[in-house]
C-alpha cells in the first residue's frame, strides 16, 4: 500500500475502501500451539479437523420404546413377546425372529432390528408388547448419517465456540491446535486523564476509552500488554510507542490523532514508520488512523468515547480477528423498519446507537434521543447500531441495516 499524504489531504476515505486497505496490511500469519480442550473457548483454529469415527458409530435408537423387524408386524399391528432389553453403552446381541425388544435411546439397534415403535403409543401385557402399524426404518438414527470417518469437523481459522468444542470431544480429541494469541498493546492519550479511583482536577476526566478497549480485546480472544496513558509530549510518545512496538503483534490507541495542537500521536508514528490512511467517512469516527510503528501495524482510533466503540466495532475488531488467523467470522446485520423520521441527509455514514422494540407490525429499530460521540451512557442504553448510508433521508417504516451488539462483541 502506498503511503498517503494523510497531514493535507481533506478526502474522506469511505468505510469499505478504508477496511479493504486495512485488510490488506497484515502482520505475519501467528505460530500455532497445542492448547487442551477445555482451555480453547475463543481461540481459532490453526489446522482444519476432520472426523475419527463414523457419526453415529452405529444404527441406534432415537425414541425410548421398542425394536423389532418391521416384517414381522402385520400391516395393522399386533403382539409381540419381549425378549431383553438394551440400554445405552449396552451390547445388543442378535434380535430373535418374531420378537421385540425394549431400547432406551441411544442403545444400539439389535443386529436384525430396523425400526423402532416409541413406548407411548404401545401396550405390554404379560411379556408381550402390543405395537401399531409402523414404517420401516422409523426411529433410528443410521450409522455415519450425521458425519462419515474423514468428514470436515471444524474448519482451520474458526473461533472456537462451545458447541465446537463440543464436536470435537465428542471424536475424542483432547489437544488442538490454536495460533498463539495476538498480542495487542493498547494506550490512551492525554494529559488530562487520570486513572479510575484517583482523584481529578478540573478539565481532568477519567480514561474510559482504555477500559472499553481492554475489555472488548479480551472478549475477541487477545492478549492485552496495557500500555497506560501518553502524555501530550512528542518525544515522550515516540519512545512510548517504539518500546511498545517490540514487545506486540498491534499498537491499539485512543485519541491524539486529530488535528489539535496536542494531538501527538499521529506525528510519532510517521516519524518512527508511516501513516497509511487517515479520516474515515463515517459519524461518529472520523479521525481514524492507520499506519506502522517500526514494522508494527497500528491503529489510532478518535478519543470520543462513542467514537471508539463505533471505529472499534466496525474497523478495529475485523482487522484484529483476521490478523488472529479468523477466516470464518462475518457478522451479519439485521433489516428492520426505522422506529424514526431520518429527514435531514448526511455526508457521512451515520452508526447510531439504537435497539430493536416491538411495535404493531413486528419489530422496528428505535434510536436513543442523544447521539453526542462523547455519551457512552446512549451505547449502553442500546443494543446495537443502526446503520444510515450517506446522503440519505428517511421515513418511518423505511427499512434499514441494524448491527446487534451481541454479533460485536465476541
Amino acid at each position: 500500500m502506498s503511503q498517503c499524504d494523510c497531514t493535507t489531504s481533506q478526502h474522506l476515505l469511505p468505510l469499505e475502501v478504508a477496511l479493504a486497505h486495512l485488510l490488506e496490511f497484515m502482520p505475519d500469519p501467528l505460530v500455532s500451539e497445542p492448547v487442551e480442550l477445555h482451555q480453547a473457548l475463543g481461540r481459532v483454529l490453526a489446522m482444519d479437523q476432520h472426523a475419527l469415527l463414523d457419526v453415529p458409530a452405529w444404527d441406534n435408537s432415537a425414541m425410548d420404546g421398542y425394536a423389532l423387524r418391521a416384517s414381522d408386524l402385520p400391516a395393522a399391528g399386533g403382539w409381540l413377546p419381549v425378549l431383553g432389553r438394551v440400554a445405552a453403552g449396552d451390547q445388543a446381541d442378535l434380535l430373535a425372529p418374531q420378537t421385540a425388544v425394549r431400547i432406551f435411546t441411544g442403545a444400539p439397534l439389535p443386529p436384525g432390528a430396523d425400526s423402532v415403535v416409541p413406548q407411548e403409543q404401545c401396550r405390554v401385557e404379560g411379556g408381550q408388547v402390543l405395537l401399531p402399524a409402523l414404517t420401516p426404518g422409523q426411529h433410528v438414527r443410521r450409522q455415519a448419517e450425521e458425519l462419515r470417518r474423514g468428514d470436515l469437523l471444524v474448519p482451520k481459522g474458526q473461533r472456537l465456540r462451545a458447541q465446537d468444542i463440543g464436536l470435537l470431544a465428542s471424536h475424542g480429541l483432547a489437544r488442538i491446535p490454536v495460533y498463539r494469541r495476538l498480542r495487542v498493546a493498547l494506550v490512551s492519550s492525554g494529559d488530562e486523564l487520570r486513572e479510575p479511583g484517583q482523584p481529578v482536577a478540573g478539565g481532568q476526566i477519567y480514561d474510559a476509552n482504555r477500559y472499553t478497549l481492554l475489555s472488548l480485546l479480551q472478549g475477541w480472544g487477545m492478549e492485552v500488554i496495557d500500555g497506560g496513558c501518553l502524555a501530550d509530549d512528542l518525544a515522550l510518545t515516540r519512545n512510548r510507542l517504539a518500546e511498545l512496538a517490540g514487545q506486540a503483534d498491534v499498537l491499539l490507541s485512543s485519541g491524539g490523532v486529530s488535528v489539535g495542537e496536542e494531538d501527538h500521536l499521529k506525528l510519532a508514528v510517521q516519524d518512527l514508520g508511516s501513516l497509511q490512511l487517515w479520516r474515515l467517512a463515517i459519524q461518529p469516527g472520523k479521525p481514524l488512523a492507520f499506519g506502522e510503528v517500526a514494522g508494527t501495524p497500528w491503529i489510532g482510533l478518535p478519543g470520543n468515547p462513542v467514537a471508539v466503540l463505533v471505529t472499534a466495532l466496525m474497523v478495529a475488531r475485523p482487522w484484529l480477528l483476521k490478523a488472529q488467523g479468523c477466516l470464518t467470522d462475518n457478522p451479519m446485520p439485521y433489516l428492520l423498519p426505522a422506529g424514526f423520521d431520518w429527514p435531514k441527509a448526511r455526508p457521512r455514514r451515520q452508526f447510531l446507537r439504537g435497539r430493536h422494540e416491538s411495535c404493531a407490525t413486528g419489530q422496528q429499530a428505535v434510536l436513543h434521543e442523544n447521539q453526542g460521540s462523547a455519551m457512552l451512557s446512549a451505547a449502553c442504553w442500546a443494543a446495537g447500531l443502526v446503520e444510515i448510508e450517506p446522503e440519505r433521508t428517511l421515513k418511518q417504516g423505511d427499512l434499514v441495516r441494524y448491527w446487534p451488539f451481541e454479533q460485536l462483541l465476541v
